[in-house]
C-alpha cells in the first residue's frame, strides 16, 4: 500500500523548477540589454564617421 501524506518530493522540485526559471530568465535579460547597449554604441560611432 501506499503511503499517506503529501506527495514525495514535489515541493523541492517545484522549488527548484522556479529557482532555475529565475536564473534562466536573468542571464536571458541581461544578454538582451548587452546587445542593446552594443547597438547603440555603434549607432553613435557610425554618427561620428
Amino acid at each position: 500500500m501506499a503511503k499517506k501524506g503529501s506527495a514525495k518530493n514535489t515541493k523541492n522540485k517545484a522549488l527548484h523548477s522556479k529557482l532555475m526559471a529565475r536564473k534562466i530568465n536573468k542571464k536571458k535579460a541581461e544578454e538582451a540589454l548587452r546587445k542593446q547597449r552594443l547597438k547603440e554604441i555603434i549607432q553613435k560611432a557610425k554618427e561620428r564617421e
